[in-house]
């Protein structure tokens, strides 16, 4: 496996937004007899942005799943670290590909749910009405959600994960059924949110640009293995078009097709 120069966010981003790092250390997963993950090494500093990508079937969402406890591992280690290394339990969220809201609930009750229950109702109005704005979904609090466009409603599905200010945020694929227009302003939106909240994001996608335009570090799998693990080295935000993004994506989509496999 290819080795990088991580990227990390600074050590007062890291202490204010409670922004975990994971570690995952020979990590396996099998169905019956098909092993799906095959040992992963991955070390994610507290706020990076990663992106995973690879061939349909090569492990990343039962990556992701198990990261997000959904699914247990059948051997290895993960576990979550603050700041100063200690053992943590961070407030983990994901957004899936489909918004999953709530019809019978408004634009701003599905947003809520995100915060559990037992929530000061004052301080639910506050928090939600907090987060709305950050997506640009203010004006639209009381509407219902087939009252919305697709964009729209991932961006509310966006916002319920972000209203209880996640350590880390797992997305699945969260904007592979939109036009490719939205898609990009999504794209945009989910990089600025990130940058001024500062948590930890693992992103699964199958687009090579989004995964290089989001990222600080793509990791590519194939076949339950990490082939090629590269960092992104230039700033945020970044613009679509950037030859040097271009030629990133080449040496990925070059390890995803084989042509360039890590050792």
């Amino acid at each position: 496996m290819t080795a990088v120069a991580y990227l990390a966010p600074s050590e007062d981003i890291r202490q204010e937004t409670g922004a975990a790092a994971i570690r995952i250390k020979g990590l396996e997963k099998s169905f019956g007899n098909n092993r799906v993950l095959r040992g992963i090494d991955l070390d994610i500093p507290a706020g990076q942005f990663v992106a995973i990508i690879g061939k349909s079937g090569c492990g990343k969402s039962t990556l992701l799943r198990i990261l997000m406890g959904l699914d247990e591992p059948t051997a290895g280690h993960l576990r979550f670290a603050a700041a100063n290394e200690s053992e943590a339990a961070p407030n983990a969220r994901i957004v899936f590909q489909e918004p999953r809201l709530l019809p019978w609930l408004s634009v701003a009750d599905n947003v809520a749910v995100g915060l559990g229950e037992g929530v000061p109702q004052q301080v639910v109005r506050s928090e939600t009405a907090a987060v709305l704005s950050e997506v640009q979904l203010a004006e639209k609090a009381g509407e219902w959600p087939s009252r919305l466009s697709g964009g729209q409603r991932q961006r509310v599905a966006l916002a319920r994960a972000l209203v209880s200010k996640p350590g880390v945020l797992a997305l699945d694929e969260p904007l592979g059924a939109l036009d490719a227009l939205t898609r990009i302003s999504m794209q945009e939106l989910l990089n600025r949110v990130w940058r001024e909240l500062g948590f930890t994001a693992v992103l699964v996608t199958h687009d090579v640009s989004e995964a290089v335009h989001l990222a600080d570090r793509v990791v590519v799998l194939d076949e339950g293995r990490i082939v090629l693990d590269l960092a992104v080295p230039y700033p945020h935000p970044r613009r679509h078009g950037n030859p040097a993004l271009a030629e990133l994506e080449g040496q990925l989509l070059a390890a995803i097709l084989g042509d360039a496999r890590a050792n």
